[in-house]
């Protein structure tokens, strides 16, 4: 049987509501609260607590800033473009479940949703390493956000999820600035709270291990929404610019407001696998997301861990053309485009082409959903005027993803099994950067990772 993980977007989706939602999942919150309270920047704190948003019994995650980043992303009337108001509750009164070893906030905090609140976890970010040693600097490149993500105490898979999702985000906004992807500085999404957001969702997305991520649109509101660059129509450039590139379906709704945030959009465009649900599934947990924002609907996202029927064949598509005239350095970025929209492989045939010219046979696996997609950047980015697709049926292993100890360090290990066979492959990144922090050679690392990951299997 097959996990598959199910986003239920009918209230938009946001960074804090995909955090709450996944840790609702969770069955071991501690690797989410040990990235949170080590995090290698100031300036914030945070709070998980169970909420009654409309009646629905939900998660909350809030990260509060202190006054020197504060973004007012959570104030209604400043983000519509109205006065700068407050209209938070106050509320005095705390239990804490979780047993964790820091010192925790017991003065007054901002409620959101004064139905009901039981905090379980919150960090006072007293312990919190200055990264610039100013309180304001929330203008910050990829080259600034990249260090702290690669500082934080979380798996290679969880770090690398974190990035992709940046990288989606720098994308998006280089396309609504006409900058290179490389020159572009964010605000919103490079302040201290998104990048709390971001970081918290990985790491809680790499603990759920699931299969495949299914999310079939994301539900969009009307109106504007203010941010740096002034009163902007919804939805905002960004997740436009996000949906367009990485093939997301929109439906737009009659809320009035903003229901669908560029870290929101980025974290769907990052982890979605396919967008349609089975016939039949079972429903194993559910993580319920409480928006900030109080809008008509309910402002909550549904995460469901659900079990399918294992397919021994599945469905790919492969798509096929020749290319004679184009550069090598031209199809490197090609593939590597290609591979960002959500191509499963990619490769290069040589071949002799009519009049015995040399060329290559473009070959691009993938799902159905993103065929469309992917022919798109072919056609843009090659000479090619023709492209040819087949549908094919496929065998594939179960797949999951384990971390082992080995004498260079901690490696992530992909393990395949099928009908009592298992095969164990070491991660590339994380070979790689056993093999820069401790000087041995790949193959020895990869030969010790491979051993390390058989005997703890064997011990299982």
């Amino acid at each position: 049987m097959g996990e598959k993980l199910y986003l239920e977007c009918y209230s938009g989706i946001s960074g804090d509501m995909t955090v709450a939602a996944l840790s609702g999942l969770m069955k071991d919150r501690t690797p989410l609260f040990r990235v949170l309270d080590h995090m290698p920047v100031e300036g914030f704190s945070y709070e998980l607590k169970q909420v009654k948003k409309s009646g629905i019994d939900a998660w909350d995650f809030l990260v509060k800033l202190d006054a020197q980043h504060e973004n007012h992303d959570h104030d209604m009337a400043y983000l519509h473009g109205y006065s700068h108001t407050h209209d938070h509750e106050h509320h005095h009164d705390h239990h804490h479940d979780h047993d964790h070893h820091h010192d925790h906030v017991h003065a007054e905090e901002h409620r959101h949703d004064p139905e009901r609140a039981e905090t379980i976890h919150t960090q006072d970010g007293t312990g919190h390493e200055e990264e610039h040693h100013h309180h304001h600097h929330e203008h910050r490149g990829l080259g600034d956000i990249f260090p702290i993500i690669d500082r934080c105490e979380m798996t290679d898979t969880a770090k690398e999820l974190a990035k992709h999702i940046f990288r989606i985000l720098a994308k998006a906004e280089a396309k609504a600035h006409n900058v290179p992807e490389d020159q572009v500085h964010f605000h919103e999404v490079g302040a201290v709270d998104s990048i709390v957001d971001i970081v918290a969702a990985a790491v809680c997305m790499d603990s759920l291990q699931v299969d495949g991520v299914i999310v079939p649109f994301l539900c969009e509101g009307k109106g504007t929404v203010r941010c740096q660059h002034g009163i902007l129509p919804v939805p905002v450039p960004a997740v436009t610019n996000i949906v367009q590139n990485s093939g997301l379906k929109l439906r737009m709704t009659q809320v009035e407001g903003e229901l669908v945030t560029p870290t929101g959009a980025a974290f769907a465009a990052a982890v979605r696998t396919e967008e349609t649900l089975p016939e039949t599934f079972r429903i194993l947990n559910v993580g319920i997301g409480a928006g900030k924002r109080k809008y008509e609907c309910p402002g909550i996202l549904r995460a469901m861990l659900i079990e399918t029927e294992e397919k021994r064949e599945d469905k790919i598509c492969k798509l096929e053309a020749n290319i004679d005239d184009s550069t090598g350095e031209q199809l490197g970025y090609v593939l590597g485009s290609l591979m960002d929209a959500g191509a499963r492989d990619v490769h290069y045939t040589p071949v002799f082409m009519k009049k015995n010219r040399p060329g290559w046979q473009l070959n691009v696996i993938c799902m159905e959903e993103d065929r469309e997609k992917l022919e798109e950047i072919i056609f843009r980015e090659t000479t090619t005027i023709g492209i040819r697709r087949q549908n094919m049926d496929r065998t594939v292993l179960r797949r999951t993803k384990k971390t082992v100890q080995t004498p260079y360090g901690k490696a992530e290990v992909k393990i395949c099994e099928k009908d009592g066979l298992r095969k164990v492959y070491p991660e590339y990144e994380s070979v790689t950067r056993l093999c820069k922090e401790s000087g041995a050679t790949f193959q020895d690392v990869f030969e010790s990772v491979k051993h390390s990951a058989g005997e703890t299997i064997k011990t299982v």
